[in-house]
């Protein structure tokens, strides 16, 4: 007897679906995200986004965020 198999977005659906009825909703969620990965390149990003900027500046920037309530300590 040979199979045929499914494609691989109706298995990737089936497991979601009995995985959301076994563990809930956000579980799954939880779950699946520890598989995703990012997407762009975070150097070349990073180098943008603080090229005129000093460590300094950035410890700065956090602080002033912190203070106005908009980053608490725990983030990271």
């Amino acid at each position: 007897m040979r199979v045929q198999p499914q494609p691989l977005n109706e298995i990737t659906n089936q497991a979601i679906e009995i995985l959301s009825q076994q563990l809930g909703l956000a579980n799954t969620v939880r779950f699946l995200n520890q598989f995703t990965t990012g997407y762009g390149n975070y150097t070349e990003e990073r180098e943008q986004l603080f090229a005129d900027m000093t460590l300094d500046d950035v410890v700065s920037e956090i602080e002033e965020m912190r203070e106005q309530g908009k980053l608490s300590p725990h983030n990271k």
